[in-house]
């Protein structure tokens, strides 16, 4: 079954762990447990087996095994009855993620998003699954296009003892990158606070005083004047720490939802499937979103204007409210099958060293056209609706979002773009400036 740098476009999309375990072959069939960046599963190697009376016992790691392989046949129901049976034998904690991961496909699988969101929230908070696991998971793609999904991902932003720590710890990473300073701004807020705030402790008893009058009383005016500055800066610092920690919080919500757009599948005019992130530094994504007929439109009146769009890197990615079919892909287990993945290379685990070579990157580039299809059109309209939200836009309407080749949004509209303006605004790909956006 399908699995942070600090780079908009890039988040967290190098492996996040890959970690292999391997035990000494056992009397039967036994196995080794094998986690990548993309799935969580036990992967069946045989060993000289000798008959003897364990040879039968379940353990938490066969049932898993064997959850896995009657998944595979298109047993779901006596699949997931493996995955609870393996919680219920004492598993270690790696057996235990597995079994709740590969359970929590299996309730997405059969359209269970609570139940899901369950499984996944306990692999979470007890046994440290790491969250871009669910975001990378193709198997879990109808999952991310629930509202549990939503609810998961940002109780995992803010963070808390439900879910624990880690995805929040990885966003504020990122967050401190991109806003080296914000720290040193809180440290001189609270220094400050706390300089006014013992000013004004020694200040009331002389106000005081001033009040009360006679013989050596300090001056009414200025005494009640320095009292003024002091609370003036209280209060003012205090805003400011609140102001700066919405700003994070914001920020944060933000990077979210770059990483959810990264992770969204397009499909190429040669048929790949990639995700957004492989296309960094190689196009200009121009999303637009609306009726069938407003999209239609937008893309007929772009093609008057296609060779220049194309010299400035633009990919339209058309997606239509309501158009929530997926990608049709046989599954009989959890992630890609063999003929899958030699169909979809770029979704494979050693996209990122092939990649690194410039055939590689040239044969990635030549795939590429003027338009590219969106795979998983719920997954796309949910991220749409929710930056809808975020920018104070009625959900629904029909917008365009165009993004930079480092993959964070340039800017968005309401209704269709200029196709014209976005001309005269984006420069060409070979231009510095196109460098500099890099």
């Amino acid at each position: 079954m399908a699995v942070v740098a600090a780079q908009q476009f890039l988040l967290f999309s190098e492996p996040i762990w890959k970690t292999n375990i391997t035990r000494p072959c056992l009397p039967s069939h036994s196995t080794i447990l094998v986690r990548s960046r993309k799935k969580i599963q036990f992967s069946l190697i045989s060993c000289p087996s000798s008959q003897t009376p364990e040879a039968d016992t379940q353990t938490a790691e066969s049932c898993v095994n064997l959850g896995l392989d009657l998944f595979s046949k298109g047993r779901v129901k006596d699949a997931l009855a493996q995955f609870e049976t393996a919680l219920s034998l004492n598993p270690n904690p790696v057996e235990a993620q597995a079994a709740l991961y590969n359970k929590a496909c299996c309730h997405a699988y059969r359209g269970e998003g609570k139940k899901a969101a369950d499984c996944l929230r306990t692999a979470l908070k007890e046994y440290n699954l790491k969250f871009g696991t669910i975001l990378n998971d193709p198997d879990l793609a109808s999952f991310r296009a629930l509202p549990e999904f939503k609810e998961l991902q940002e109780e995992a932003r803010l963070g808390g003892e439900d879910i624990g720590y880690s995805f929040r710890r990885d966003l504020k990473l990122i967050s401190e990158v991109q806003a080296p300073f914000r720290g040193i701004r809180r440290f001189f807020y609270v220094a400050l606070t706390a300089a006014a705030g013992i000013s004004l402790f020694l200040t009331v008893p002389r106000l005081l005083r001033a009040i009360n009058g006679g013989d050596g009383a300090p001056d009414l005016l200025d005494t009640a004047g320095n009292a003024g500055i002091n609370i003036g800066g209280i209060v003012v610092l205090v805003a400011l720490f609140f102001w700066d920690n919405k700003k994070e919080e914001e920020q944060l919500a933000q990077i979210s939802r770059d990483e959810t757009l990264s992770r969204l599948p397009l499909r190429l005019s040669t048929n790949r499937i990639v995700e957004l992130v492989q296309l960094r530094d190689t196009v200009r994504p121009v999303i637009l979103a609306g009726k069938k007929e407003t999209v239609s439109l937008a893309m007929q009146r772009a093609e008057r204007f296609r060779t220049e769009l194309v010299r400035r890197g633009v990919l339209l990615v058309p997606v239509t409210w309501g158009e929530g079919r997926e990608t049709k892909i046989e599954k009989k287990g959890f992630g890609l099958q063999p003929k899958a993945a030699e169909a979809l290379p770029s979704i494979g685990e050693d996209f990122e060293k092939r990649a690194q070579s410039i055939t590689a990157k040239s044969k990635l580039k030549s795939e590429i056209r003027f338009k590219a299809e969106a795979v998983s059109p719920a997954e796309w309209e949910q991220w749409i609706r929710d930056q809808q939200k975020a920018e104070g836009v009625s959900v629904g309407e029909a917008v365009y979002i165009i993004l930079r080749l480092d993959g964070r949004v340039r800017r968005s509209g309401k209704g269709m773009p200029d196709w014209q303006q976005i001309v005269k605004e984006l420069p060409p790909m070979e231009a510095f400036l196109s460098k500099l956006e890099r």
